[in-house]
């Protein structure tokens, strides 16, 4: 598809790794989303858009759906500010092409920095929400909750198709995890637990670690298993287990609207930042 004279807009390919590589290394504007999975691993996943200058990359842009029909802007790079506005205008505007067949289609992206939110509130998109950080530092684990009959064990890779199945009903369809994305994540986990009750999964939590301390990636509890200590339970032994590595700190992320989660972690300890996130959604 030409745009301009000498200027073209395309799917990325394999051979365009090195570049991409340099010009997410060296540009000057660079959105990243915050997930688990590297973004030149979209490459081959649609829509994944290159915008090329006489066979130089300039800007890219990867918002491939995943899970299905939930398109993450994963990657929005631009190589200097010359290029800025009208390179996100001309490659967003060619993957709403692609989108064509969804009238309404749902695309998010939770921008870092300000210039990146300036480009989607001109693009219809709108913050519909916020995500939150609270912390955990005083080293103090929570009491022990009332007894539950439950197992609480490392996750292994042979539980991922069940905790993806579990991921899909707790959460809402743009925060839902598909199955690789769990892999991904399991992979980079420090601490991947899940809790059962005669051998049915009702919970389960991935946890990372850094030279600060620790991350709470991701925590669900089956819904018809909520207000019953599950939660409570398996993010307890998950903060025992942090402890006995020397982890002081504790980092967890959540929805600003999602008040049993937010009281869950303060029940346990966590306190809120101040800190938090915006998340973005294209409303046509």
């Amino acid at each position: 598809m030409i745009t301009k004279v000498n200027q073209y807009i395309r799917q990325a390919i394999s051979s365009d790794q090195k570049q991409l590589a340099n010009l997410i290394h060296f540009g000057t504007y660079v959105h990243r989303h915050l997930d688990w999975r590297p973004p030149l691993e979209w490459i081959g996943h649609e829509p994944f858009l290159v915008l090329e200058t006489d066979h130089r990359l300039i800007a890219a842009l990867a918002c491939p759906p995943d899970p299905e029909a939930v398109n993450w802007i994963r990657l929005f790079v631009v190589y200097d500010e010359d290029h800025l506005a009208d390179s996100w205008l001309q490659l967003w505007s060619s993957a709403l092409e692609l989108y064509s067949t969804d009238p309404k289609p749902v695309v998010a992206a939770i921008p870092l920095q300000d210039w990146f939110e300036k480009l989607l509130q001109k693009s219809q998109f709108q913050m519909t929400s916020e995500v939150v950080m609270l912390t955990w530092g005083h080293g103090r684990i929570p009491d022990k909750p009332a007894q539950v009959e439950l197992n609480i064990r490392p996750m292994t890779t042979d539980d991922l198709p069940r905790v993806e199945a579990l991921d899909k009903i707790a959460f809402g369809t743009l925060w839902h995890n598909s199955q690789k994305s769990l892999e991904y994540a399991f992979n980079q986990a420090t601490i991947a637990t899940l809790a059962e009750i005669d051998q049915v999964l009702v919970a389960y939590q991935i946890s990372t670690s850094m030279q600060l301390g620790g991350h709470l990636a991701r925590l669900a509890t089956h819904p018809a298993f909520q207000r019953k200590g599950i939660g409570y339970a398996i993010l307890r032994d998950l903060m025992i287990q942090f402890k006995q590595r020397g982890v002081r700190r504790v980092t967890v992320n959540t929805q600003e609207d999602n008040f049993a989660s937010i009281a869950l972690y303060k029940t346990a300890g966590f306190e809120l930042t101040g800190e938090s996130f915006p998340v973005y959604q294209y409303v046509p």
